[in-house]
């Protein structure tokens, strides 16, 4: 497939998990991508060489998305690299799950910081290279408007403030012809939420299909919507949860 032949993407947070699936989907069907990596430097080269295999472009940047000046940079050092951007997709994300009293402002500040404010630095940061046809895809959570478990308070109001922030950029950016639109994942099999987690059975019963998804699944949602088959759909928090809501 190549319907994103010639395109340039940027994917957060993606040296493992879905970030990782969808770096590996967006060059399939035909981009030159680079993503951020925090931490995992083994799993960030193995990825660049995995795809380098298959003929593909990856390209790893260090970045913390708890940083807006390590944001911003990954942004100038993606079109240095791949001589542009086309689709920016914020995936990067951490979640604190506790009682609400066990937990710290720092860990409050922190989770804004990774999961909102690096939105807003990198969306800010990549305009000025989104021309026509641009995308922004966010990977949100369901937990945005369901929030079943508890424990995830400062997670589940990051995570709508982004399903907010995409509403307000998809007006403001539609005249521009730039998308924006946010993916509201349900639970998903990866290092996070892992299939054999002391609450997956109870996640499982809440969804229709009675599964986790898989990484894959999420990266061929984003994929969809990188594509020029989504061209009319912008500010939209699709539910991408095996039935999570239903």
């Amino acid at each position: 497939m190549t319907v994103l032949a010639g395109r340039k993407a940027l994917v957060t947070g993606a040296a493992r998990g879905i970030g990782a699936a969808i770096v590996r989907r967006l060059v399939r069907d035909g981009a030159a991508v680079a993503f951020t990596y925090s931490a995992s430097v083994d799993d960030a080269e193995k990825l660049v060489a995995e795809v380098a295999e298959t003929g593909g472009i990856a390209v790893a940047i260090r970045a913390d998305s708890g940083d807006p000046e390590q944001v911003r940079r990954s942004i100038d050092e993606t079109v240095a690299q791949l001589g542009g951007l086309d689709i920016l997709v914020n995936n990067a994300g951490i979640l604190p799950a506790a009682p609400i009293e066990s937990l710290s402002m720092a860990q409050f500040d922190r989770v804004v910081a990774v999961n909102v404010r690096s939105v807003f630095a990198a969306v800010q940061a990549a305009l000025p290279h989104l021309g026509t046809g641009g995308r922004i895809i966010n990977v949100g959570s369901i937990n945005a408007d369901r929030v079943p478990l508890a424990g995830m308070s400062i997670y589940a109001m990051s995570k709508a403030a982004v399903a907010g922030m995409t509403r307000a950029l998809a007006r403001e950016l539609g005249p521009h012809s730039i998308t924006v639109n946010n993916l509201q994942v349900g639970p998903t099999a990866t290092d996070m939420t892992p299939e054999d987690g002391e609450i997956a059975d109870a996640l499982r019963e809440l969804m229709a299909l009675g599964r986790f998804g898989r990484p894959e699944e999420i990266a061929g949602a984003v994929s969809y919507l990188a594509g020029p088959d989504a061209a009319f759909v912008t500010g939209a928090n699709w539910n991408v949860d095996g039935g999570f809501t239903v």
